[in-house]
């Protein structure tokens, strides 16, 4: 045992698994598709150290989530109410989500689910009919890709490429729809909720069509969805390539980010260094600058749906 201050010793066993925190590779974590049968130990201590998470703090939050729930509902609170009916009588196992989401904060916890709640209310038309079905031939021609192997923090890496996407052919709201359908299924899995979600944006054939079909209220519902709206760790947002015009529409975004998601992004351009010091190049497809193949994305809407469509 090792002495750390006056007022608590840290075992053996917990010094080992902060030390691999520090030299974590890409083979030290679990699969990104389908459940996570084990926590890694280093995934369970990042989750004390980062989270506030012991088997204590789990069981007094939830009973504390689900007393707040009743509480504000009964207050006459609307978004509290719709928190009720839809969480009321789901398992710990779902609440958990969101109190992971916000380190174990009931309060915050709670606002996260308001605000769950609010964003399915304030954008009906992303959730109508939001079945595999409707999303897969999205996602099976790579908006987004979702990498099969997790980087080396354990977290899930999100690939955008902008080049290809006809806004005719493929709407924005199809693309965010995608999106709400993969974070959904892949928060099932706990080390995705404990290691949480980084994008990657390529915008090497961003073009001026793009960038005047592109509408404000679409943007700021995009950046609705990253904050606030699901029980999920966005960690990292980075963009590559991206043309000089690039900064008219950033400049669109900006003021719907709160200054915790603005830190997050990284605008990289042409300079890639730091970029792929962040990540492994053996992970990434060439398209994204890496040395993997460019992905299948037929097998990836395979992983993450299995091959039958069911409803969500």
């Amino acid at each position: 045992m090792a002495a750390t201050g006056s007022y608590r010793m840290v075992s053996e066993e917990e010094q080992a698994m902060r030390s691999k925190l520090e030299h974590l590779t890409v083979k030290d974590h679990g699969p990104v598709f389908g459940p996570c049968h084990k926590l890694p130990g280093h995934t369970v201590q990042k989750a004390k150290d980062e989270l506030n998470e012991t088997e204590e703090r789990r069981a007094s939050s939830l009973k504390d989530l689900r007393a707040m729930m009743k509480e504000r509902a009964a207050e006459g609170d609307d978004l509290a109410k719709l928190v009720v009916e839809r969480f009321g009588d789901e398992p710990d196992s779902l609440l958990l989500r969101f109190l992971r989401a916000r380190k174990f904060d009931v309060v915050r916890s709670h606002e996260l689910m308001k605000g769950y709640v609010r964003f399915r209310k304030e954008y009906p038309e992303l959730f109508e009919n939001l079945t595999p079905e409707a999303v897969r031939s999205t996602i099976e021609v790579g908006y987004p890709v979702v990498l099969p192997s997790r980087d080396k923090y354990g977290r899930v890496v999100l690939l955008f490429n902008i080049e290809n996407w006809d806004l005719e052919e493929i709407t924005f709201d199809e693309v965010l729809r995608a999106y709400c359908v993969i974070l959904e299924k892949l928060l099932e899995n706990e080390e995705t909720q404990i290691n949480g979600f980084v994008l990657i944006e390529n915008f090497k054939g961003f073009t001026m069509q793009h960038a005047s079909g592109i509408k404000p209220a679409e943007l700021k519902k995009m950046v609705d969805m990253l904050q606030d709206s699901f029980p999920a760790r966005f960690k990292a947002v980075h963009v590559t390539h991206q043309p000089w015009y690039f900064t008219t529409t950033y400049n669109v975004v900006k003021p719907f980010m709160k200054s915790k998601l603005l830190e997050r992004v990284f605008v990289h351009g042409e300079e890639l260094d730091n970029y792929i010091k962040e990540f492994n190049a053996d992970i990434l497809p060439a398209d994204f600058d890496g040395k993997a193949p460019v992905s299948d994305c037929q097998a990836i809407a395979n992983k993450i749906f299995g091959s039958e469509d069911t409803a969500l």
